[in-house]
């Protein structure tokens, strides 16, 4: 099955070195305490982060969403939107990274003395990672498209903020697994009203005559893509919407396309063994992905 993360294997990436709370280490030396909050109990925040041309794309947006996510966890990173983003541009230069770089940066509340969930048995700072790796998203998945399902696994706030970029992921996890016994590459989730909400790892769009529709917001990742195609399709009078939808309005859509940080717009041929756009990627998804491409080659120019 196709994946929006397919990407080129890369032998450099055998050697990188990742940054651990202002100290590097080899990949293979790479370590964090099994104490770890982020290992014991997924408490912590993350972000990918693309480098182009030297460029960190959107960075911005990602420390704002990184920051805000911590805020909502009642967890201080201890260190300034200033001090992350030299601890990235320093693990950058470190490597000799210049583009096709995917970034993980990863946040979490740090060593405990015992493993339990409160925060109060948390000792020190936090642990903060920053995990580099050449990756090419895969052309053929941009251009052929990925099919989705709809899964039973819901979005909603009763468990945990779906707005926000936990290292918990059992919701989403959840919504994949079923999406690969289903047999499709990722699950479409729906919010607890029934209306569409996200996919798995991507947001979700759609094109009804010309608009295009997203979800409202409440229910998925405030995904930094996401708001970057919103601001795209307006920049170039395409009418766009964030309202809310249900199954059977995705079935006669005539383009689909999800989004994220590491593939960008991705075409969307199949939901729930429905052909979308004839089984092709569409126009509007096309001009998208030039656009999107467009605005981050004009980024890495002016920085």
């Amino acid at each position: 099955m196709a994946s929006t993360h397919d990407y080129h294997n890369d032998p450099r990436n055998d050697n990188i070195l990742i940054y651990i709370n202002g100290e590097y280490f080899q990949r293979s030396e790479a370590k964090v305490s099994v104490l770890d909050s982020g290992y014991l109990l997924g408490d912590g925040v993350w972000e990918g982060i693309r480098l182009h041309k030297g460029h960190l794309v959107h960075l911005d947006e990602h420390l704002d969403r990184l920051y805000s996510g911590a805020e909502t966890l009642a967890m201080d990173i201890g260190l300034s939107k200033v001090e992350v983003k030299q601890a990235l541009e320093t693990t950058i230069q470190k490597n000799g990274m210049k583009s096709d770089v995917h970034i993980r940066l990863i946040v979490s509340r740090g060593i405990k003395k015992t493993p339990y969930q409160s925060p109060k048995v948390t000792m020190g700072n936090p642990t903060v990672v920053v995990i580099p790796e050449y990756k090419k998203a895969s052309e053929e998945v941009k251009k052929k498209g990925i099919t989705l399902a709809t899964v039973t696994t819901r979005r909603d706030h009763t468990v945990q903020d779906p707005r926000v970029n936990s290292l918990s992921k059992h919701n989403c996890i959840a919504a994949c697994i079923e999406a690969d016994r289903l047999g499709v590459d990722e699950g479409l989730m729906l919010d607890p009203h029934g209306f569409v909400a996200t996919c798995n790892s991507t947001n979700f769009f759609m094109v009804h005559s010309g608009e295009v529709w997203t979800s409202t917001g409440e229910y998925c990742l405030n995904g930094v893509t996401r708001g970057a195609v919103i601001r795209l399709c307006r920049e170039y009078d395409v009418s766009v919407q964030e309202k809310n939808f249900i199954p059977e309005d995705v079935y006669s859509a005539d383009e689909i396309f999800v989004t994220g940080t590491f593939a960008g717009v991705i075409p969307v041929i199949l939901v729930d063994d429905n052909k979308i756009g004839g089984g092709m990627r569409g126009p509007l998804t096309k001009n998208l992905q030039n656009w999107y491409a467009l605005d981050i080659e004009k980024q890495a120019i002016g920085s």
